[in-house]
């Protein structure tokens, strides 16, 4: 089941939220965080109920390891924890990577496990080792059962983040949060929640069709004209941008449904001016995570320059293997910690600082904003692509050494000519319009200070949400389009992060 499928809308939120509206009427604080657990069983069980045992089994080792580091603070009782959890994460996701590798390495023929990928195993494994770390830490105080389990499974952001520490949501679970400004929460949870939908069934899967086309033709071994390579990628990178984003607004609608507010996940990545920049706004609770549990603990940057640089490459790679068990994502990896390294080696040279000075600041932050987002488009095509060759055929035909270059790709697309103004009119909404987080930033939609919610200032930027008749009809037309569209879908599409 998918936030935006009619199911989700019709079937599975409408009872969930009486039987909440009722539960807190009677001031149930149990029976409220039962009735969450249940809600969430059922929605992950809608995908893949034998897959229940496993994500049980994980919560239930995971607390057992708590309760045992409470009383035992033991570093090989917590690594030993870890070692589990990343070892049924490598089992179900890494091993046919790991097999196919060694067979064409060593020329061997070893089968394959053919497991099928669980559900949101990388989100609640990572979630889960940074609880043992923090009880391990003392960070943690002692945790009832029913609500380590909600905060594992909350619904939410179960399936695709964000990667939610204790501190961020089991202090919240309690009848005051659960029962505190009401109407509030109801309008501005379904405001985000509706402006998300538009952006997933509207925007990335509008989009689609253009990136799917290009890059199924490059994975086929079929190389594109340079424009309609550039007009692929360009499309990838607004799908996956909607997308990611649509979901981290929905999942932060639904949790403030209930009065849970999660921490901020995305915060309009494409305004960013430097790659440093990109990473403290796109996916933030994973950077959060591979900073805290990963590059620090490696020696972050008290190692020497060529340490730092080294440790940001090793937890780059790590974060593109997290994505998936592929070639692919190892290298789209490390073209983000290569371009790390260059931000930082730029941002601390005299030549670096000499070159700010000389050109006027508006033209050094627009240069700075294009190199970013073609280092960003271009890392993009290992990500999307299927195959190394359909990767490698994307970038040359994007550097125009297409000579056989594969014609009438566009009729395989809708309304092609409306190609090139849609992805402009993409690229002004990403960049000069406030994202779904700086409209609502006066109801504090997210665990966050107001300043970190700062974009691009524009005229637009200044455009703030409140609970008004005229901003009630606004957000029912956007919900009414999305609703409208789900109709007239073939086929729906699952979020993109929902494979990892």
């Amino acid at each position: 089941m998918v936030f935006s499928s009619l199911e989700f809308i019709y079937l599975f939120l409408p009872p969930v939220l009486f039987g909440f509206y009722v539960l807190r009427a009677l001031r149930l604080e149990s029976a409220i965080i039962w009735w969450l657990i249940l809600a969430s069983v059922v929605f992950y069980a809608w995908w893949s109920p034998p897959h229940l045992l496993l994500l049980f089994g994980s919560v239930m080792f995971n607390y057992g390891v708590h309760r045992l580091l409470l009383r035992h603070r033991s570093k090989a009782l917590f690594v030993g924890g870890v070692v589990v959890n990343l070892g049924l994460l490598a089992v179900f996701k890494y091993a046919d990577f790991l097999i196919g590798n060694v067979n064409a390495v060593a020329n061997l023929e070893m089968t394959e496990l053919g497991l099928i990928l669980p559900l949101a195993i990388s989100f609640y494994t990572f979630q889960q080792i940074s609880f043992l770390h923090d009880t391990w830490a003392a960070r943690v105080k002692p945790c009832d059962f029913k609500r380590y389990v909600l905060f594992v499974t909350f619904s939410p952001q179960l399936i695709a983040g964000p990667i939610v520490m204790q501190r961020d949501t089991i202090p919240q679970f309690r009848l005051a949060v659960f029962t505190n400004r009401t109407i509030l929460n109801l309008v501005l949870g379904s405001t985000l929640f509706f402006i998300g939908l538009f952006k997933k069934i509207v925007l990335a899967d509008g989009v689609a069709p253009v990136a799917n086309a290009a890059f199924g033709l490059a994975d086929q071994g079929q190389m594109l004209p340079m424009t309609a390579s550039w007009l692929g990628a360009v499309a990838y990178t607004f799908q996956i941008y909607f997308d990611f984003s649509g979901y981290c607004d929905m999942a932060l609608g639904l949790a403030r449904i209930f009065g849970i507010r999660l921490p901020i996940n995305f915060n309009s990545p494409y305004k960013a001016r430097s790659i440093v920049e990109f990473w403290h706004r796109w996916h933030i609770s994973l950077s959060r995570f591979l900073r805290d549990y990963l590059y620090i603990p490696l020696g972050g940057n008290r190692t020497g320059i060529l340490g730092r640089h080294g440790n940001l490459m090793a937890t780059m790679l790590l974060g593109g293997l997290w994505h998936g068990a592929g070639w692919n994502f190892v290298l789209w990896g490390a073209l983000h910690g290569s371009y790390l390294i260059a931000n930082h080696v730029w941002s601390a040279s005299t030549i670096g600082a000499r070159v700010r000075k000389a050109v006027p600041g508006f033209v050094y932050s627009t240069l700075s904003w294009g190199l970013t987002m073609i280092a960003v488009i271009v890392a993009w095509v290992f990500f999307r692509a299927e195959t190394l060759q359909g990767s490698l055929i994307m970038l040359q035909s994007m550097v125009g050494l297409s000579a056989a270059a594969s014609a009438g790709w566009l009729d395989m697309i809708p309304n092609a000519q409306m190609v090139p103004p849609m992805l402009a009119a993409m690229l002004v909404v990403v960049v000069w319009l406030p994202n779904g987080l700086e409209l609502t930033v006066h109801y504090r939609p997210v665990l966050s200070a107001a300043r970190e919610l700062v974009g691009t200032r524009t005229a637009w930027s200044r455009i703030r949400w409140s609970p008004t008749p005229a901003w009630s009809v606004a957000i029912a037309v956007v919900g009414s389009m999305s609703l409208i569209q789900i109709y007239r879908l073939n086929d729906l599409t699952e979020f993109i992060y929902f494979n990892f």
